[in-house]
């Protein structure tokens, strides 16, 4: 059997280099085929004046916490580095070792120690040093926290009180009574944002009367690849930006039932001359779920991609750090390793 030989047009050929096809029951083109010889006809030799061109970053939304942004322009294994990086290779100050005195809550000793090493620390990473496994804590390589907390009865609560907050003082144990301990010149350097947790409210045991801890507790710079306590993110993801085309007109009461298809804000229905039209209007907010594919009226009348090259970015801050200066930190992680490869290739080509 001899093989069919396929022409394609340059439309075609810019789909399959340029996007992922959705169909009802499969994803096809989905790797990268932007490298030389693999078109007829076309140059796709990575140039960086080209590149310089055609990449575009555009910040959508941005709090203390959260950053939403397109990245436009670079392939799948680039966006997926500064992903991995930003989970595993920023460095964080994280809770390293717990020293406890006393613990008598209904929590023991190493859940108790587990709980805390989760607390988020809001401390500058770029102002410590990495402490190795040798090396003794000092004001430039470990945080200091003291933790002593006690339960009693409220002598002011209401009598037949139930809620252990009102019945008790110090009920609960929270991340704010971790208190910082400045060591050596830390007071002064750390003056204008002092070291604390990054949440004050989060519960790291509980206490009745009697019950008592007394606990110190070393802060250290770490990477998430090592623990993830160390990772600087709730989450970094991305996803491609959905497109969908429609084939003509989709009108009427077709129109209507094309688009509750898809997520609200997604396809609006317009009226043209007296005819109701559908029309889309936000791709990106589209789940790209495929249930218009299920709908036979819709067979040939709607093409569902994803733009290859077209990241949308989330970087969900733990809070130690604001996400945009986790993905300049990010870029230079990148930047740094890519530099390494360069000089490792410069050192093999020169004894050679």
């Amino acid at each position: 059997m001899v093989a069919e030989k396929k022409n394609f047009s340059h439309n075609d050929l810019d789909t399959l280099r340029s996007r992922v096809i959705v169909e009802r029951d499969r994803v096809t083109s989905t790797a990268s085929t932007d490298f030389p010889h693999n078109y007829p006809g076309q140059n796709l030799a990575w140039d960086f004046e080209k590149f310089k061109e055609t990449f575009k970053l555009k910040i959508n939304k941005m709090s203390k916490t959260e950053m939403e942004f397109d990245m436009i322009g670079i392939d799948a294994s680039v966006a997926n580095a500064f992903r991995r990086i930003l989970i595993a290779e920023v460095p964080t100050m994280a809770v390293s070792n717990v020293f406890i005195m006393n613990n008598t809550s209904i929590v023991v000793d190493e859940v108790l120690a587990h709980r805390l090493g989760l607390v988020p620390i809001l401390a500058d990473p770029t102002k410590f040093d990495f402490k190795g496994k040798e090396e003794t804590p000092t004001d430039l390589n470990t945080i200091v926290f003291k933790l002593q907390a006690s339960c009693r009865r409220n002598p002011n609560a209401a009598e037949g009180e139930t809620d252990p907050l009102k019945k008790y003082i110090h009920a609960n144990v929270y991340s704010g009574d971790m208190k910082w301990s400045p060591q050596g010149e830390q007071a002064e350097r750390f003056k204008d944002c002092p070291i604390k947790p990054v949440f004050d409210d989060i519960v790291v045991t509980k206490l009745r009367p009697g019950q008592e801890v007394d606990i110190e507790i070393h802060c250290e710079k770490g990477l998430g690849q090592d623990h993830a306590k160390w990772s600087p993110v709730a989450t970094a993801s991305y996803r491609l930006m959905p497109e969908i085309l429609i084939n003509g007109e989709i009108t009427g009461e077709a129109a209507v039932r094309f688009q509750k298809c898809f997520p609200e804000g997604v396809v609006d229905v317009v009226e043209e001359n007296g005819v109701k039209k559908a029309v889309v209007v936000n791709p990106r907010k589209d789940t790209v779920s495929r249930e218009v594919l299920r709908h036979a009226e819709f067979e040939n009348k709607v093409k569902l991609t994803r733009v290859r090259d077209h990241f949308i970015f989330k970087i969900e801050s733990v809070g130690a750090v604001e996400p945009q200066d986790l993905f300049v930190q990010a870029v230079q992680v990148l930047m740094d390793k890519a530099m390494t490869v360069k000089r490792s290739l410069q050192t093999t080509l020169q004894s050679e």
